[in-house]
């Protein structure tokens, strides 16, 4: 399982005296845990869980990095990026433009949805089909203008 890799990867870090590794892991193991025991009783995460837990943690790192240029701190960005960097390894690939694009037209065709007052539903079906390898924000761009098209 990924979180499993996650933790021997922290131990190999702290093996090494790889402080950026070591705190950004540590970090990450903390935010599973958290996601854990988050509910009614503590469970196991699948590694989709992982996933969606891990790119949080890689988005906040990412708008706190534009936070701290915006501030006149780019030495603290560019830890902030270093550190979305280490987490980027356990994500999967992002997805390109046309790749985006072709789940989109997909999920939409399969769904059958048509005109704007079905975006809620359209978007819950693209952001299944795309399986968090993109950014919502990207996603849901996409399928209003192909639902305004429509």
């Amino acid at each position: 399982m990924l979180a499993d890799q996650i933790q021997a990867d922290l131990t190999a870090a702290m093996k090494a005296r790889d402080d950026l590794a070591r705190s950004v892991l540590r970090m990450a193991t903390a935010a599973l845990k958290e996601a854990r025991v988050a509910g009614a009783e503590v469970r196991e995460l699948t590694d989709e869980e992982v996933v969606a837990v891990l790119a949080r943690e890689a988005k906040r790192r990412e708008e706190a990095a534009a936070a701290f240029v915006e501030g006149g701190r780019p030495d603290k960005a560019e830890r902030e990026l270093a550190e979305r960097d280490v987490l980027a390894r356990y994500l999967p690939a992002p997805l390109g433009d046309d790749e985006l694009a072709a789940l989109v037209d997909e999920a939409l065709a399969e769904g059958g949805f048509e005109g704007p007052a079905q975006m809620g539903l359209a978007m819950k079906a693209a952001m299944a089909k795309v399986g968090g390898r993109a950014d919502g924000k990207a996603v849901s761009a996409l399928v209003k203008a192909r639902l305004a098209g429509a």
